[in-house]
């Protein structure tokens, strides 16, 4: 997904989403048993992997939508490492990213405008570009300073999702987003005091991208604080093709993607609290939303899961994987 546009509801307000309230996450809901006991399926169609890797598909039906879906699976408590591709700007496809990296797990990363990020990426500890920091809206006349997720592998070795904001070249994490709305007053920049509780960020290796899906195991619904409502593209309450990224208690990184918009007939796709539900289901404690739509694209072994719904893999400007 190219463009930020989206929908919200006729009121104007945050919508009412229905959440599934799982048991607790515990160390043992991130185990592949989990998954399994779900009805995902192991493939191993996509080729050899490292025995620390895995990849399963959905089964037919996910939230009571028909649905094809995939998730890959890596033990960050082994050999596993975390990756982010590409850079501030530059198009590549998936395959391209391949193509280069070699990496058996690829999925589409951040949201992109014209060849440059408009997402976080962080890589060696060094912030190569910053999460969008301002949003237009009405016509280009409003201003506004969203605070954004962003996940990470941080620096006391933790994998976090946060809500950040850069300013003056340091970047800040808040306990909650700052709380904009679209057509209300635009609230101040973020900065060291505000919102309230702001820390340092310190990460190595991170993607940004939202709405956070999860945070400290608990679904966050915060699209429209992030401004990612009805002049965004991300359409939170549309079925579409959707990709994200999680981690569970026990050290499970997830990335997740799912067909939509018919290029399977009848796989619409699924919507963010869907996406939400189902990586909760699966034991991720922390979750970020990535660029979806015609991005969506996880590739195994350089092979697509998938069908890209602009019908080819489309040029992105940043990935994520894991080796």
């Amino acid at each position: 997904m190219q463009t930020l546009w989206s929908c919200n509801n006729d009121k104007g307000n945050a919508p009412d989403w229905t959440w599934e309230d799982p048991a607790p996450n515990t160390p043992s809901a991130g185990s592949d048993s989990v998954i399994v006991a779900r009805g995902w399926i192991l493939q191993t169609s996509f080729g050899e992997l490292p025995d620390y890797i895995r990849v399963y598909k959905s089964p037919s039906m996910l939230q009571g939508k028909s649905a094809i879906a995939y998730v890959a699976v890596a033990d960050m408590n082994k050999q596993a490492t975390f990756s982010v591709l590409g850079d501030a700007s530059g198009y590549k496809t998936p395959s391209e990213f391949y193509q280069t990296q070699q990496a058996p797990i690829i999925v589409n990363g951040g949201y992109f405008w014209e060849g440059s990020s408009l997402s976080m990426l962080c890589r060696n500890g060094q912030i190569i570009c910053p999460n969008n920091q301002i949003e237009y809206r009405t016509n280009g006349t409003v201003l506004y300073y969203p605070t954004r997720g962003a996940f990470g592998l941080m620096d006391d070795g933790s994998y976090k999702v946060n809500w950040i904001y850069t300013n003056n070249n340091i970047t800040y994490a808040y306990p909650a987003p700052a709380p904009n709305k679209s057509g209300a007053t635009p609230l101040q920049m973020p900065s060291a005091t505000y919102p309230s509780g702001a820390t340092l960020w310190k990460a190595k290796t991170a993607i940004g991208a939202g709405p956070v899906l999860i945070k400290d195991g608990k679904p966050v619904n915060s699209f429209v604080e992030e401004l990612f409502d009805d002049e965004s593209g991300v359409q939170p309450e549309i079925n579409a093709p959707r990709t994200a990224i999680g981690i569970t208690q026990s050290g499970k990184m997830i990335f997740f993607v799912c067909e939509g918009r018919n290029m399977t007939p009848g796989i619409a796709g699924l919507t963010l609290a869907d996406e939400t539900n189902i990586l909760r289901d699966l034991g991720c404690v922390e979750a970020l939303n990535l660029d979806g739509g015609g991005s969506s694209c996880l590739l195994v072994n350089g092979k697509e899961t998938i069908k890209p719904s602009d019908g080819t893999q489309r040029k992105v400007v940043t990935a994520v994987s894991f080796k």
